[in-house]
């Protein structure tokens, strides 16, 4: 089934890739509930929704596509659900996972069709780029709010918060052990960070430790409860609009990336399997919004488990088997507080942020729109927004150097929409 032979591949290097692939982005089962717990979902469900979205997309992955790519609930879009969409629009979770789910089925309907290439090639790699970086900025923002090195001021917006108080040094303390033990190249870094983090809590009285091993949580609090009626009117359009743009561009990156570094890239550039692959991206993402969590993505943290030598769909699968023993150590997910996950969500926007540097800085008309719209998403606090902006700039700046031809159809249309919404609101 995985043609272990052909790739030079053999079981125990797949399981052994598939444990270290795991291993850097099990921190998810512990952030992303918490997350998702902000928005009202109910925690325990949220991390069984996690956990079972995980697996099923990591399985899938490794079935239909033969790639050892794993999925799991995406960072930066869950944050976009809770905080921009569920918090600050005042949609309610149940109509935010309609949108995900029907940005899901629009995402599986260009991949079956083939509309990707056209879309995906239509927008400018500034662009690209600058998305994913913009919202690595909004998630560092967030992460540093709930480490309390930021908060807010009535003068200058936000200041420096409280550096001596409890909670925010020993947050500090969990971001430069992630980023040391990154920078050593130790497998699970984030994970052992969090979970060091919360250990320290103790003493102080910060983590209330709530047991190892239990039976899962019930699923029932979110389980079909996503509204797709609600979701198709028109006011969240737009929302449905950037979870499939930040879906679409998120997946084909973390495609493009790891499949180079594995050396499955074929001559042309091209990804072999690449529609079964975004057929189980898309799957994804629908099953997890049924589920009960935000928007489903491949991992860029694959490409550790590429590094350990993961050829096959059969890392993938084993990725989503570890990803279903999890779902008996909620009540250890669950004893980890805000504070311990919080320097994850720095971390994380920091590689995020560096999708900048492949930004063409030699040339205004690209790198002014890609900053515009990086900066855009913390400080609107709204991807949508940034988004918005950065094409608008871009569509602009290339009108005015004479330079229009290089602007595809579709960043047009996208500016246009952006400039309505901004001036009927």
């Amino acid at each position: 089934m995985f043609n272990l032979a052909a790739h030079g591949s053999s079981v125990r290097t797949e399981v052994l890739a598939g444990i270290t692939t795991f291993l850097t982005m099990a921190y998810i089962v512990v952030v992303n509930p918490g997350i998702l717990a902000i928005a009202g979902i109910d925690h325990g469900a949220a991390f069984v929704a996690t956990c079972l979205a995980a697996a099923i997309g990591s399985v899938a992955m490794g079935l239909l596509a033969n790639l050892p790519v794993a999925l799991a609930p995406g960072m930066g879009i869950n944050a976009y659900f809770t905080f921009v969409v569920v918090k600050g629009m005042g949609v309610s979770w149940e109509v935010a996972l309609g949108a995900v789910f029907l940005s899901g089925l629009l995402f599986l309907v260009v991949s079956v069709l083939r509309v990707r290439e056209w879309l995906i090639n239509a927008i400018p790699l500034s662009l690209k780029l600058a998305i994913g970086a913009g919202i690595g900025l909004f998630l560092g923002l967030l992460g540093m709010k709930e480490m309390g090195i930021i908060v807010a001021h009535p003068a200058t917006f936000v200041t420096l918060g409280n550096l001596t108080a409890p909670v925010t040094l020993l947050s500090c303390v969990g971001f430069l052990l992630i980023a040391g033990l990154a920078a050593r190249g130790v497998s699970g870094a984030i994970l052992i960070g969090i979970i060091v983090t919360a250990v320290l809590g103790i003493p102080f009285g910060l983590t209330t430790f709530q047991g190892i091993v239990a039976a899962p949580p019930s699923l029932a609090p979110t389980l079909f409860q996503l509204d797709i009626p609600g979701a198709l009117s028109l006011g969240i359009v737009t929302v449905v609009l950037t979870f499939f743009l930040v879906d679409v561009l998120d997946n084909t990156g973390t495609l493009i990336a790891t499949m180079h570094r594995a050396g499955l890239m074929r001559p042309d550039g091209s990804i072999p399997r690449l529609r079964e692959a975004l057929i189980a991206d898309s799957g994804g993402a629908m099953i997890g919004a049924v589920l009960g969590t935000s928007t489903t993505v491949s991992y860029i943290e694959s490409a550790a488990g590429i590094q350990a030598g993961g050829r096959t769909g059969l890392t993938a699968v084993v990725v989503g088997v570890l990803f279903l023993l999890t779902l008996f150590f909620a009540p250890l997910a669950m004893s980890v507080p805000a504070f311990a996950t919080a320097p994850a969500l720095v971390f994380v926007s920091c590689m995020m942020a560096a999708a900048l540097r492949d930004v063409d800085w030699d040339d205004v008309t690209e790198y002014a729109p890609a900053v515009v719209l990086a900066l855009g998403m913390p400080f609107t606090f709204s991807i949508t927004t940034g988004i918005g902006l950065g094409f608008i700039v871009y569509a602009l700046l290339k009108l005015l150097a004479g330079r229009v031809e290089e602007v595809p159809g579709a960043v047009w249309v996208i500016a246009v929409l952006s400039a309505a919404k901004f001036a009927l609101t």
